[in-house]
């Protein structure tokens, strides 16, 4: 968070709630020191009126897969609810949300809940509806059985290294088959393809 009086107003609330430790607050991306933890955070609260916008939040999953991010500052149009979501995280706070929704929605990201206003949750249905109705390919190529493993490892949050390494397959590998599912799905975001393969069916084919 930029701003340093928003910034550690938000962090000395969440002292003061039993249910949370804070291990740090950083005005960047830059100045965030990512690699001095002992192990990566359980959430991540990213203000998303910082300057490196999106690519403060696929850099945190590229250094910490598992970590759940919570956006703040978000404007409650489609795009902008659609985009955060898209780019993966877990937890949307409205510009004009209260401490407390910010509180609730903390904890719901630690849960794997998502406490969120109306608007929020009906922007997020409509794109699921849209999947539903764009996201099966032409062709109805199904997933192979290496690619819907891959598709159940993205959704738990692997990055392409970790699929390799868990798979014990080149890296280059991976992304070959990530393009595939891609291209089979008729989406463009990893994050896009676990939502269709679940639409389509073919996560439970595992």
């Amino acid at each position: 968070m930029a701003v340093r009086l928003y910034r550690d107003g938000i962090a000395a609330a969440l002292r003061r709630d039993s249910r949370f430790q804070i291990v740090g607050s950083a005005a960047s991306l830059e100045s965030a020191q990512l690699d001095v933890l002992a192990a990566s955070p359980d959430v991540v609260l990213v203000d998303l009126d910082l300057a490196e916008g999106v690519n403060v939040v696929r850099a945190l999953h590229a250094e910490w897969p598992t970590t759940r991010i919570v956006a703040l500052a978000v404007r409650e149009a489609d795009e902008d609810i659609i985009s955060w979501a898209e780019a993966g995280v877990c937890g949307l706070v409205s510009r004009d949300a209260t401490l407390a929704e910010l509180l609730d929605a903390v904890a719901g990201a630690m849960t794997d809940e998502v406490p969120c206003r109306p608007a929020v949750a009906a922007a997020l249905l409509r794109r699921v509806a849209s999947l539903r109705r764009d996201g099966a390919p032409a062709d109805g190529r199904a997933l192979t059985p290496r690619e819907l493993e891959i598709v159940s490892l993205i959704s738990n949050g692997l990055s392409n290294k970790e699929i390799a390494r868990s798979l014990q397959i080149e890296l280059a590998t991976v992304k070959n088959h990530v393009h595939n599912i891609l291209e089979k799905l008729g989406v463009a975001r990893r994050t896009e393809a676990v939502a269709a393969a679940r639409l389509r069916g073919e996560l439970e084919r595992i």
